[in-house]
């Protein structure tokens, strides 16, 4: 049997459609039967080649929803049928030293889906089934698509925050738009701040409960506790340090920025700290499927059918929709 996928061949070109042979799982994979997969920025990072992919031609896509169509002899975590999510983090060595303490979002041999193993831009995909996610019921396949990255990686970027309660997020697009309302279910309160100019995206800020929106280019009505950048443009990192307390933190949560320029030494003084998110822990998943299953999240997915993945990513790189873009199997 075959089934559709999108490909990368080559950094910096299209995704190309391509017909691949269904494949067997190794005795701890399960084949998942793909209905939908998130389209995010990291994918247009690998696109334009500033993540190098290991290995080419790859199918990208690590926002997956889809349900075990086949599992290997030692697979015995989900059954035939069981919805699952497929996050970027597919495998570990778990014998280094950031896996035996708990910090497996940092191992030198981690595995990541869409990068080092095809992912779910695709009909069907193979995951290591430790790795595989439950998802709550309240959500459907095209709603759940975005919790398994943008979701994912807000949720540790605002772990990263600490206790912060007046937070500002940098780029309001997939995950800020999730992370926007458990902050503020959390009795944060919660600034916007996006694109110059882009009152389309200030208004949807807004409508989610933030209590101002406005440019990347302004200042905040108030100093923030916690800056969290979710915007790949390292010239925002001065300007967060500049609108945040004294004793604040400016959280950088993509896995890739531009250079972040130099700025002078009083925008950290006053005990400010940098710092990034790397990469997810299973540990991550599963707390924040607990969340989700308890807080119903207003997702706003944009759907497109697979054959027009490039059109997604294109439309993504130009912040031509809110909330997140979602590819569509059937």
């Amino acid at each position: 049997m075959r089934y559709q996928a999108q490909r990368l061949v080559a950094p910096g070109t299209a995704l190309v459609a391509a017909s691949l042979e269904l494949p067997e799982p190794g005795p701890r994979e399960i084949l998942i039967e793909v209905s939908a997969c998130g389209v995010c920025r990291t994918d247009l990072h690998i696109l334009d080649g500033e993540l190098r992919a290991p290995r080419l031609p790859v199918v990208p896509g690590h926002e997956v929803v889809g349900r075990v169509a086949a599992k290997g002899a030692e697979a015995h975590r989900f059954r035939v049928g069981d919805r699952v999510g497929m996050p970027w983090l597919g495998g570990t060595c778990g014998a280094c030293e950031h896996c035996r303490a708990g910090r497996e979002n940092l191992c030198e041999r981690a595995v990541f889906t869409g990068l080092g193993r095809d992912g779910g831009y695709a009909e069907a995909a193979l995951a290591d089934e430790a790795y595989a996610l439950a998802i709550p019921d309240r959500y459907d396949d095209l709603h759940a698509a975005p919790l398994l990255c943008a979701g994912l990686i807000g949720y540790r970027a605002l772990a990263m925050a600490g206790e912060a309660r007046r937070i500002g997020l940098y780029g309001f697009g997939a995950a800020a738009h999730i992370v926007a309302q458990i902050a503020i279910r959390r009795g944060c309160e919660v600034v916007a701040l996006t694109r110059p100019g882009d009152s389309r995206s200030q208004a949807f800020a807004r409508k989610l409960g933030c209590s101002w929106a406005g440019g990347s280019d302004e200042m905040p009505p108030a100093p923030l506790d916690a800056a969290i950048l979710f915007a790949p443009i390292g010239e925002l990192v001065p300007r967060a340090l500049e609108a945040t307390r004294p004793g604040g933190v400016v959280v950088c949560a993509g896995i890739h920025m531009s250079d972040i320029p130099s700025f002078a030494y009083r925008l950290l003084w006053g005990e400010r700290v940098v710092r990034s998110v790397a990469n997810l822990t299973r540990a991550d998943g599963a707390a924040f499927m607990e969340i989700a299953r308890e807080i119903p999240l207003d997702v706003s997915p944009t759907p497109y059918p697979l054959a027009e993945a490039n059109q997604a990513l294109e439309d993504l790189r130009h912040g031509a929709f809110d909330g997140a873009a979602v590819l569509t199997m059937r």
